[in-house]
């Protein structure tokens, strides 16, 4: 069965094809929600909700579309209602170090510079998080984008200008 299929049985009451679909995609929305939210815990708080609430409205999603952008949507809408929660970011450190084939110090400075970029990503304003996790890790279109923000394509476009700017200054100052 292919992703729409699953949805489809899903919106039918088949747990089995909703399973099949947080399977596919469980990795995804935890990846957007750790992203957006810089703590694992949190993250996995939050991917959790996210298909709770994707196994509630499922019978909402359009047959015709793949569930994924429509799960995205969800998990950065969860994501901005903790954010405006929470008021406060933290940063975990990345216990797992990328490019194991690096030697020691240049996974040192690897990890830094990763840091930094999380650091600074979790400094932007919510919507310009949202922005270029979006754009950039999620690689939607503009279009799409305003799609699961439900906000102006005019207004996507700036917003992820100003997020590439705000990014550009805090890594520049660091």
């Amino acid at each position: 069965m292919d992703e729409r299929d699953l949805a489809q049985s899903a919106a039918q009451g088949d747990r089995e094809a909703f399973g099949g679909l947080v399977k596919s995609h469980q990795s995804g929305v935890y990846n957007v929600a750790y992203r957006m939210l810089g703590e694992r815990r949190e993250a996995e708080d939050a991917a959790q909700e996210v298909f709770l609430r994707a196994y509630r409205a499922i019978q909402t999603l359009d047959p015709q579309r793949p569930p994924g952008p429509w799960l995205k949507k969800i998990a950065v809408n969860v994501c901005l209602n903790r954010l405006e929660r929470r008021g406060t970011l933290t940063l975990e450190d990345e216990t797992a170090i990328p490019g194991s084939d690096l030697g020691p110090e240049a996974q040192i400075l690897e990890r830094e510079q990763n840091r930094q970029i999380r650091a600074a990503l979790l400094s932007l304003p919510p919507r310009y998080r949202a922005a270029i996790e979006l754009r950039h890790f999620q690689e939607l279109s503009y279009t799409e984008m305003a799609e699961t923000l439900n906000r102006p394509l005019s207004d996507i476009k700036s917003d992820l200008f100003r997020a590439r700017k705000m990014l550009a200054e805090i890594l520049r100052q660091t």
